[in-house]
């Protein structure tokens, strides 16, 4: 069954972005995952939350799919580095 993490994140500190974003999308395909959407143009409906600068929802074929490139070692510079320069949320769910 697929997964899907989800993320939104408010940026602090933009020094990491540049290199963040090509790495992690190979990293991402390595582990059988593809971008379903990630965008900085969001529209609240609704919810006390702020509007975050950045929402990704990421589809990997299965949680253990997800749960190995979050945790791989070529992943944890690039962690590192995003939660140095932002705040935020990531979600791990089982797809239908």
């Amino acid at each position: 069954m697929v997964a899907y993490v989800m993320g939104t994140v408010t940026i602090t500190d933009g020094s990491w972005v540049e290199d963040y974003i090509p790495k992690v999308q190979a990293q991402v395909e390595a582990h059988g995952g593809r971008y379903i959407a990630r965008n900085t143009e969001i529209e609240k409906l609704e919810g006390p939350a702020e509007v975050p600068t950045v929402a990704v929802i990421i589809e990997f074929p299965s949680l253990a799919r997800a749960r190995e490139w979050y945790h791989s070692a070529e992943y944890q510079p690039e962690l590192r580095a995003r939660q140095a320069g932002s705040v935020g949320n990531l979600i791990l769910l089982d797809g239908l």
